[in-house]
């Protein structure tokens, strides 16, 4: 168990430079953070045509990165969670640096791309870290109107992100936006190490090691026979004995998990039928969302040499996320004033239903790029809505001591959505491409598109028929901080995993 803290947090003024400079860095992490995100789902195609490998194979560079991302997220903010946390902000920093100089290096070596991709995605964890310095070491006044810009930050960041990758990618080369997320990440550590302050105040925690180890055997053994079965073929015996250790391992985490006293992901919360709700529905949600993203990003920058694809350059294919990002940030605010008349676990379906309805039309009209922005426009609603609700849902549901924990894991698991959304989207584009070509067939995004509508409508049912009906419990203004920076996190693409002690002093589970 964890120790009780011994000394209040050190509030920070703006009385000198250190102070005035706080919030300023915090932001800056917060873009960095926009920049990494960014360098994603629009580069695949050109990672692809460079590296001179398959876009199946290309995906690798976006998906081993979400898996990174899920894998390190909880426990970075375990370890985060304690007196160390300016350190471990640094190491996150440096091995984000290290692994954006291996992706920048020019060469066509595909796995040191890999490796380096592996390395930004512990880059994931930093937002939840940034907000708990935010909440700890600023007056309360002070700590509401900085969280609210960082979350801000990491929204509208990532979808401006998009287009800048593109045309640095564009104009210079596919290496230089990881050049400047290098860059970029080195001055981040200066400026953290000059101006964030220690965190001794805070309990130590007791990292759960066989818990991190075990999740990520599993969730590397599961997404490698997922994207490796077509080239293995769907009988062969080492994709099952993987996909069966991997289900085991999975199983084993569970049992694991549910008896450590100091977990690295409290199952224990699932017990909560709305809870379990908002989690499966987070889950599939994640991959739909990702499959859609995928999707979209490879099949307009497909040649129009092919017969289907939209030719457009990597600027427009980043281009094409904005609607996305834009209508995800705008439903997400509009949710809380459709809460006066509809519950949570009446606009969660619907805003699934929304998601799926985008894919439907992806799969049934995509021949021009207006279609596209529509498409990309209403799965923003879809989403926004959707992630909304979750945390509302959870927050309403748990006691107040168990709501950091119960928002984790939510997060853990949409994480893992996204991973396994790129996985899969690899998957079926990869089956329906012929032998010595590079591309799928256009049939292949219409199997893609009706595989994730599939999922979407299995979301949608668990979230209508397994709530539970009962009235929740009333929201504070601290549950509504933190469904709101927990809301726009999810959004941007990033982890948020704050499970310690709140700016109030409050000990979470």
């Amino acid at each position: 168990m964890s120790t009780p803290s011994l000394t209040s947090p050190t509030l920070i003024t703006t009385e000198d430079w250190r102070g005035r400079a706080l919030v300023p860095v915090l932001v800056f992490v917060g873009l960095l953070i926009a920049v990494v995100s960014s360098l994603g789902s629009p580069l695949i195609p050109t990672i692809a045509t460079d590296y001179g490998v398959s876009l199946g194979t290309a995906q690798w560079s976006l998906t081993i990165t979400l898996l990174v991302g899920a894998i390190t997220s909880p426990v970075v903010g375990r370890m985060g969670d304690g007196p160390r946390r300016l350190p471990v902000l640094l190491v996150s920093l440096g091995i984000l640096v290290v692994g954006s100089v291996l992706a920048a290096l020019p060469g066509t070596v595909f796995a040191l791309l890999i490796v380096g991709r592996a390395m930004q995605g512990v880059g994931l964890a930093l937002l939840p870290l940034a907000m708990s310095v935010a909440r700890d070491h600023l007056s309360p006044k002070r700590s509401r109107s900085t969280l609210a810009t960082l979350s801000v930050t990491a929204v509208v960041g990532v979808g401006l992100g998009y287009p800048i990758t593109g045309l640095i990618a564009e104009h210079l080369d596919l290496h230089a936006g990881f050049w400047m997320a290098a860059g970029l990440g080195v001055l981040a550590m200066v400026l953290v190490a000059l101006v964030v302050p220690q965190s001794v105040h805070r309990p130590r925690q007791v990292f759960d090691v066989p818990g991190a180890l075990l999740l990520g055997l599993a969730l590397a053994g599961l997404l490698i026979a997922i994207s490796e079965s077509d080239d293995w073929g769907w009988t062969s015996g080492t994709l099952w004995g993987l996909a069966a250790a991997s289900v085991a391992l999975v199983g084993i985490w569970v049992w694991h998990e549910l008896r450590t006293a100091e977990p690295l992901v409290d199952l224990r919360l699932l017990r909560h039928r709305t809870v379990l709700t908002a989690n499966s529905a987070g889950l599939i949600a994640g991959i739909g969302m990702y499959m859609l993203m995928t999707m979209i990003i490879r099949y307009v920058q497909t040649p129009t040499a092919i017969s289907y694809g939209l030719g457009a350059s990597v600027v427009v294919g980043g281009l094409v996320l904005l609607p996305m990002s834009a209508f995800s940030f705008g439903s997400s605010k509009l949710v809380t004033y459709l809460g006066r008349w509809a519950t949570p676990g009446q606009i969660l379906p619907l805003g699934v239903l929304t998601l799926a309805l985008s894919l439907l039309l992806f799969a049934t009209g995509r021949g021009s790029l207006w279609e596209i922005f529509v498409i990309m426009g209403i799965g923003g609603v879809g989403i926004g809505s959707s992630f909304a609700v979750m945390p509302r849902m959870i927050v309403s549901s748990v006691p107040a001591e168990e709501t950091s924990s119960a928002l984790a894991l939510n997060q853990v698991l949409r994480t893992i959505g996204y991973s396994m959304g790129s996985a899969v989207t690899a998957t079926i584009l990869t089956a329906h491409t012929s032998a010595g070509a590079k591309l799928p067939t256009n049939s292949g995004y219409t199997v893609g598109a009706l595989v994730a509508i599939g999922l979407l409508l299995v979301a949608a049912a668990l979230s209508w028929l397994l709530p539970e009906r009962r009235t929740p419990r009333p929201l504070t203004a601290d549950d509504e901080l933190e469904i709101l920076e927990d809301t726009d996190a999810a959004i941007s693409g990033t982890i948020t995993l704050d499970e310690g002690v709140e700016s109030t002093g409050r000990v979470h589970a």
